[in-house]
């Protein structure tokens, strides 16, 4: 085991081969060289398994079992005593393929698309451990680095769990995206419909929004590609059939069925501590949705991240007389920390503003909306 091994990434040209680059140059110091079918400059396969210590393959599921393969026979032995992972979203296939080489293997999932932020912190990654032995120090060095809530599981439960974690998921948000799409003719387009939203309905529509905005080949892949899936998609239908049935039929007896079947069955299985907690999460979203409608509001960024930047923030507000009604902290699009300020009810709008130029002025911060 290298200390400071050489990376290679197998799909360097894609979403997280790029962010995985830069994670290992900027975070880890490493060097690491790459090979992808779209970047021509990009090394060749030959030149990753002679030299890369770590292999990484970043690739579509879809694809990512007969690459690991071809990287099998071409690197013929080269890989013994070094390190394989692959980040897909299903992992006992790319799992398989790995172990049939002599490297040791861990299945990477990260649980989020390639972040804004230069690591994973916050996020959940699922680690599968198949064959480590000499390199596992590094490996948790590496899942340290990412920062990551770490899961360990197997290829096997991995796969079980993200047809209900993942699958289902997306299968509900694209079944909602297309009732909307249905009903568009007859009562307007979504922003016809965010008016009467709801927060639970702004928070679907944004998931949904999410999934249309990303690359369909994952989300096409996370179905067909996970065979755990099917049987899932069969259990949620039985279950939407069973409403369907119990609305139609619309008697007291239908109504006492739905009660017992959809709301205490499954509140009783659910638990107490986990509905309080879960309640008490959806409520803290709701408060910061409605925080974030807020158009009395400021979004600043700190350039330099040390102690003290906040509070010499907020302290401008204070010296204009400005009182803040809630503080935020989030990333613009472009990966920017930025806090978004919302100010009460009948603030001075040109003491804002005199606070914001002073903010821009003294270099505190960069006003990036008012």
């Amino acid at each position: 085991m290298s200390v400071r091994p050489l990376i290679g990434i197998v799909g360097s040209a894609g979403a997280y081969g790029r962010w995985l680059q830069r994670f290992f140059e900027q975070r880890m110091g490493l060097e690491v060289i790459g090979h992808d079918p779209a970047d021509p400059d990009s090394h060749s396969p030959d030149d990753l398994l002679e030299r890369a210590q770590v292999l990484i393959f970043s690739a579509p599921i879809r694809h990512t079992p007969a690459l690991v393969a071809e990287y099998v026979e071409r690197s013929a032995g080269r890989e013994a005593g070094r390190l394989w992972l692959d980040v897909t979203s299903v992992k006992s296939a790319p799992v398989a393929a790995m172990l049939e080489s002599q490297a040791e293997v861990v299945g990477l999932h990260p649980m989020t698309a390639p972040p804004k932020a230069p690591t994973l912190k916050g996020r959940v990654m699922v680690v599968c451990q198949a064959r480590v032995s000499h390199w596992q120090p590094w490996v948790d060095a590496l899942c340290a680095a990412l920062e990551a809530e770490c899961v360990q599981a197997t290829p096997e439960h991995h796969d079980q769990v993200m047809a209900l974690v993942q699958a289902m998921v997306h299968a509900t948000h694209l079944a909602q995206a297309g009732v909307l799409r249905e009903y568009a003719p007859l009562l307007g387009a979504l922003p016809a419909l965010m008016p009467y939203r709801s927060a639970s309905f702004e928070l679907d529509t944004a998931i949904i929004a999410r999934i249309l905005s990303m690359n369909p080949v994952i989300y096409e892949d996370i179905q067909f590609g996970n065979p755990h899936v099917a049987p899932m998609l069969e259990r949620l239908l039985g279950q939407l059939q069973q409403l369907h049935q119990q609305v139609l039929q619309g008697d007291d007896a239908a109504r006492a069925d739905f009660r017992h079947q959809l709301l205490r069955v499954n509140r009783e299985h659910q638990g107490d501590a986990q509905l309080a907690e879960g309640n008490y999460t959806f409520e803290r979203v709701g408060y910061l949705l409605a925080d974030l409608t807020e158009r009395n509001a400021i979004s600043v960024h700190l350039p330099e991240d040390r102690p003290g930047s906040l509070r010499e923030l907020l302290h401008v507000f204070e010296r204009h007389g400005v009182s803040l009604a809630s503080i935020h902290s989030s990333r613009t699009p472009g990966g920017e920390v930025h806090f978004r300020m919302g100010f009460v009810p009948g603030s001075d709008l040109a003491a804002m503003a005199r606070a914001a130029q002073e903010i821009d002025a003294s270099g505190i911060g960069r006003v990036l909306s008012r």
